[in-house]
């Protein structure tokens, strides 16, 4: 195999973000992915009936939007936008519902719309000065230092102390909770109200959109856009020891430190191998894909408009829930988000018909079938769901290990969201994406700023090898 410039192991987002980031410095590229395609975490798939595409793990995009690696690479991709980002149902037919637009949030919450004005709206109107600083590497000096106190200082409290502090009702308290509770984390842990604040300025600024057509469709147009640069994409290539890759300038791994510690092996330093194994994953998920037959029939109108969907009922619930998954325990009534993308994108289901995603948080490594205690949350607000259900398709957290190996214990942030992992990287004592093997860098979810589909791990991660060449 011809020698290259660069090599990285994994088609993920962040792999391929990574390998558009050498191949625009005129690197030549090879993506080495053991799947048969690639996309990691971003792939469509008909995983319950023909004509119906389900996205297998991220769903919603809002990330790739804020992100500055995606904004400059202006993609020719669709997004589709719901006219409600995201609905908390409450007993009783109620609901808290985040617009794309503070005031019009602000203006559904009666008595607590002027306290959650006062969090976001400033946050709203600095939102371009935050998101390349909280996407970006947290340890440099924030380029718009007040701007990211406004947003940091609030962040650094756990959910809970934010919620019980700023809102008086039970509705802003549940949309925060939950925005929140996608850090996967107990809510009384520190830096959970960061995950909040982040995802529902998202939610308020550009919306919690779907790629029309399927995640998988903004993989395509990466690796198209990677082939054009004469970057290679290789399937069905898994790579179990460093020494099976050509001789390459850099080496940069889409892959989290338990796999880098199966790849290197005895080739790396004692103690840093020693960082790797106490390095922490969270807990993991169980996930479900719904065929239905009709929309979903739920009892709070903002729910049929929302994209999606935080169930549990009450904050104090949702905060139990969390609190014992990470505790090793399976909820009876577990923290459960669900999606509706036919709602934006029709063009994934036949017509008339619907497709859903949903999942729920559960202990690392489980191999429990969830299926009834998340469709009890869902019948618990939208009575009569379970006679719209045309077919299943489930996941245990073991399962989704067993799909993509990054997700240790089905824990698809590939870490645990904690201060010391966003700051200091998988091991505090080195770079955070820099190994001790010359040349080679980490550029996973294991690395900041994190999970989800924004590819700035494997941005910076390349940015960093390219300032060592």
């Amino acid at each position: 195999m011809d020698d290259v410039d660069a090599v990285v192991v994994g088609a993920g987002p962040n792999g391929l973000a990574a390998a558009l980031t050498l191949a625009e410095r005129g690197l030549s590229v090879r993506v080495f992915e053991a799947a048969a395609s690639p996309g990691g975490g971003a792939r469509t798939a008909e995983l319950t009936l023909p004509h119906f595409a389900h996205d297998i793990c991220s769903t919603v995009q809002a990330l790739a939007l804020v992100s500055p690696f995606f904004r400059n690479l202006a993609l020719d991709v669709q997004f589709c936008a719901p006219p409600i980002a995201y609905a908390h149902p409450l007993d009783g037919g109620r609901a808290g519902a985040v617009y794309p637009d503070v005031d019009v949030t602000a203006d559904g919450l009666g008595a607590d719309g002027a306290a959650w004005r006062s969090i976001f709206g400033p946050l709203a109107r600095q939102a371009e000065h935050i998101w390349p600083d909280v996407l970006g590497p947290l340890r440099s000096v924030p380029r718009h230092p007040v701007s990211m106190a406004r947003f940091g200082l609030p962040g650094l409290l756990p959910a809970t102390t934010l919620a019980r502090r700023r809102f008086h009702g039970d509705a802003a308290r549940a949309l925060l909770a939950g925005a929140a509770a996608h850090s996967m984390r107990r809510l009384d842990a520190p830096l959970t109200s960061a995950f909040g604040l982040v995802l529902a300025l998202a939610a308020q600024t550009v919306n919690w959109p779907v790629v029309r057509g399927g995640s998988g469709v903004l993989v395509d147009a990466l690796v198209t856009r990677l082939r054009a640069l004469g970057g290679e994409v290789v399937c069905s290539s898994p790579v179990r020891r460093l020494d099976q890759l050509p001789p390459s300038r850099v080496t940069l791994l889409d892959l989290s430190p338990r796999q880098l510690l199966e790849l290197a092996g005895t080739r790396l330093p004692v103690r840093y191998r020693r960082s790797l194994r106490r390095f922490r994953y969270g807990p993991g998920v169980f996930k479900l894909d719904y065929a239905l037959s009709e929309p979903i029939p739920w009892l709070a109108s903002e729910c049929r408009q929302a994209g999606t969907l935080h169930l549990g009922g009450s904050w104090q619930e949702i905060a139990r829930s969390e609190a014992a998954v990470e505790a090793g325990r399976h909820s009876d009534s577990p923290f459960v988000l669900v999606v509706q993308p036919t709602l934006m994108d029709p063009t994934r289901a036949p017509a008339g018909r619907h497709v859903l995603w949903a999942y729920c948080h559960v202990p690392s490594g489980s191999t429990r079938d969830m299926s009834s205690v998340v469709e009890n949350q869902i019948e618990r607000f939208a009575p009569g769901f379970r006679d719209t259900i045309l077919a299943r398709s489930t996941r245990s957290a073991a399962e989704i290990q067993a799909y993509d190996e990054n997700y240790v214990g089905g824990d698809i942030n590939a870490g645990l969201a904690s201060l010391r992992s966003a700051l200091l990287g998988p091991v505090p004592a080195w770079s955070r994406y820099k190994t001790p093997l010359p040349g080679t860098y980490l550029c996973s979810s294991s690395t900041p700023p994190g999970g989800g589909v924004h590819g700035m791990s494997g941005m910076l991660a390349a940015q960093e090898a390219l300032r060592s060449l």
